[in-house]
């Protein structure tokens, strides 16, 4: 018979590649995180899938929909070493996430999200001009720029810690996911953003 090659939706093997198709990387749960900062909620997507194929690149303020995951990814990828190595900055993550379910016994994916809301500042400094005179003023942060930074110091701590250094970018990476979930201010996303709002503060 036709129907005997292909797998039953009730088999063993069909629910387990069904169940697998749901895991992020095919091993993180990620039906259940938990979300601390209700303002950035919105914009912290988190998926299985950690590779759209840029479908909402040319789509303006469409990255909130990309997965989180996939985000870090890419901000990892704009620094010289991993310019345009998406498959190498994937499995970056992919193993920092492991080195971060070993230290903390969490799931990486909850850690990353309470990190990029550790990590982002509530307000920032601009520049206004009054009579050619350039004068600073604390101004609040929109939420979807406060994923953006968070993303931001992220990468850029994970950069310096492992350029011209032995610790590897993974491992790297791993330690500021922990320490940005942590609120650890000693982590270079924490304290860029506590230096952040600090200045902010003194131009109210």
């Amino acid at each position: 018979m036709s129907g005997q090659d292909a797998p039953e939706p009730d088999a063993p093997g069909a629910a387990e590649d069904l169940e697998t198709d749901a895991l992020l990387f095919g091993v993180w749960d990620v039906s259940e995180i938990e979300y601390s900062d209700p303002s950035t909620r919105r914009y912290l997507n988190v998926t299985p899938v950690a590779h759209t194929m840029g479908r909402h690149a040319s789509k303006q303020f469409q990255k909130s929909e990309i997965s989180i995951v996939e985000r870090l990814i890419n901000r990892l990828m704009q620094t010289e070493d991993n310019t345009g190595h998406k498959q190498k900055t994937t499995n970056i993550v992919r193993d920092a996430f492991e080195a971060v379910h070993e230290q903390t016994e969490e799931n990486p994916a909850q850690v990353l999200v309470t990190a990029v809301e550790n990590a982002a500042p509530r307000e920032e400094t601009v520049r206004l001009k009054y009579g050619g005179i350039s004068v600073p003023k604390a101004v609040d942060v929109a939420p979807q720029r406060r994923v953006d930074q968070g993303l931001k110091f992220i990468a850029v701590g994970t950069l310096n810690a492992s350029r011209n250094s032995t610790t590897s970018a993974a491992e790297a990476l791993a330690r500021q996911l922990i320490g940005a979930a942590e609120y650890d201010v000693q982590a270079y996303p924490i304290s860029q953003k506590e230096e952040t709002e600090r200045v902010a503060a003194a131009a109210r």
